[in-house]
Formats: structure tokens, sequence, C-alpha cells
């Protein structure tokens, strides 16, 4: 599988990531067994990056991703994972955690201080038992920015000069917010979450222009949007960010999947292929919560799109003229 470089730095990324969400028990309970097959069906497919957050079910994916890569030749992956909240010891009382299906054996607490940013990564280091992260990430920072640029880009500065991690940035859904990181800062990376997809075309308004400008790397995450993009057809039911889809949404998808249809690809593949035509995307991270399903999205991201796709895309109008395909 290709890899590229983020930014200036000298770490790489498989084009296609492995994104841990799901390995935190997003959504529905994941047992052990069938992380530790997804990982392995991931690392048997070709993938070799794989990103995580002590956020995932509160230490959960840290731990299981950290148990396939210490098994695995050190200079053959690329591991990132994030900063900016505190896992703290609780008496889980029965309850469970209030975002993934584990028991609620922790508590979180924001922190983008330097010592936070210290803390969070000796923590993770500890959890996942390897020797060093490739590219750490401030994590949802929209609402406590300017703590995360002014306190926590800093702290994440001192730790690549020294070093400890090879490329730095921040994992966010906001492209305004990202688009000032990158001016204000000498980040190597952001992740962008869902707007940058065959739905969502609002990175170009600023943050793709600034990163290619820049030399900033972007990873493009929930390239399905949270699951409207994820199926050959969407279905009533499908979400679109973690909310339903409204009706115009689902026809503005099935349009998109008449095209496909029509030269005989997927709408998940498309989906896939889509952010990294763009010169400033570097890779595509896809959360995934089965061996199956991780053979379904490699095969997905093998095909070959047909250029005249791209063509009645945006002859249809479903395409932002201002898209590189």
């Amino acid at each position: 599988m290709r890899q590229n470089r983020l930014g200036k730095s000298k770490v790489q990324v498989t084009e296609l990531g492995f994104g841990g969400g799901p390995l935190g028990g997003l959504f529905e309970p994941l047992s052990d067994e069938c992380a530790a097959q997804t990982l392995e069906a991931a690392w048997d497919s070709g993938i070799r990056y794989f990103d995580t957050s002590p956020h995932y079910g509160i230490g959960h994916s840290e731990r299981r991703t950290g148990e396939l890569l210490r098994g695995k030749p050190r200079e053959e992956w690329t591991l990132s994972t994030k900063v900016g909240r505190l896992l703290v010891p609780q008496d889980p009382a029965g309850r469970m955690d209030e975002t993934f299906a584990v028991p609620a054996t922790h508590r979180r607490v924001w922190d983008f201080t330097r010592d936070g940013v210290v803390r969070s990564v000796e923590d993770s280091l500890e959890r996942m038992g390897v020797d060093r992260i490739d590219v750490l990430f401030l994590h949802d920072a929209e609402e406590r920015f300017e703590d995360a640029l002014r306190e926590g880009y800093p702290a994440l500065a001192e730790l690549r000069a020294q070093g400890t991690v090879g490329a730095i940035g921040a994992g966010m859904y906001h492209p305004g917010k990202l688009t000032r990181l990158v001016k204000e800062s000498d980040v190597d990376a952001v992740m962008l979450s869902g707007r940058y997809t065959l739905l969502d075309h609002s990175a170009l308004d600023e943050l793709l222009p600034v990163c290619t400008d820049r030399g900033v790397s972007v990873l493009a995450a929930s390239v399905f949007n949270s699951g409207l993009l994820a199926t050959a057809r969407p279905a009533e039911s499908a979400t679109f960010d973690y909310a339903p889809a409204t009706p115009q949404l689902r026809e503005r998808a099935h349009r998109m999947a008449d095209v496909c249809e029509a030269h005989g690809v997927t709408l998940p593949a498309v989906a896939m292929a889509f952010p990294l035509r763009h010169p400033a995307v570097s890779g595509i991270v896809v959360g995934m919560r089965s061996a199956d399903e991780v053979r379904r999205n490699v095969a997905a991201f093998g095909v070959e799109i047909p250029a005249a796709l791209w063509d009645d895309l945006r002859g249809e109008g479903l395409l932002d003229e201002r898209a590189p395909v």
C-alpha cells in the first residue's frame, strides 16, 4: 500500500489508515478477541498506519492497538494518538461510559496544559506498551481552542524538538479552527473529521488551500460521514455525522450511487478515493470494527475509479467544481 510523508516530517503513513474509534466500543461493545482479529486483518491487508486516542473507550482502543503493534517490527508501522483529555480512575459502580460501550472505570478531564500533555503522552505509552508515538494530535479542541493553541501546541512542539514524537498536529471537525492553527503554528499535519467528503466540501473554502500553501498534510477521517456513504445504497436509518440523515442528504447519496453503479463501482469505493485526489491529503483514516469490515474496505479502496465518473458527478451538480479529481 502506498505511503506518503506528513508535511516536512520524516513520518510516513499508508494512504489507508486504521481508525481506532470502534476499538473503544463505539456504538456497541467489542470483545478483545474481535478487536485483535480486526487489527490483524488490517495488518495482513497492508495497513501500516494506526490511529487511536485515550478518549476512545477510555483507554480500550490504545491498549488493544498496542497489543497488536508490540508484536510487529517497529520500523514497519506508524502510530498516532491524541492529547487533551486525561483519564482519571474511578469506581464504575455498575455504570457504563457515556460515550463508548465500556464500564465507566475512568472519567475524562480536559487538560491542554504542558503538564497535561506530557502526562497524557506518558499514560498513553504505558497503556500501549510501545517505545514511542510517531504522530501526536491535539484532540477535539473546538470548544477549548485558545487553550490548545496557546498551551497545547507549544507542548507538542517541544516534544517534537526532543524527538519524543515525529510529527504533530490536531484532530478536529471544524475547518476554520484548523485553518487558524495551520496559519499560527508550525504543525506537520491535521486530521479533519467529516469535512472533506463526497457530501461535505467545506474544507475547500480555506483549510485545504492554506495547507497546500504551507506544506501541511491533511488526513481525512470520517470519509463515510458516520455511515451515509458506507454502503452501496444508503438505508432509511443511515446516519450523517452521528445523527439521522435528512431525506435531502439520503436523496443526494442515492444520486451519487446511481453514478457509481453506472461506472461499475460502489459508493464506498468512491467515498474513499475522493479525498486523496486533493494534493494536500496524504491519507484517509477509516474506523473498522471487524475483520470482514477491514477486508471489504481494503478491497473497495483498491478499486480503480474511472475518470469519467468524476465528470459525471460534476455534471449532475454533485461535486464542487473546485475539488481536484
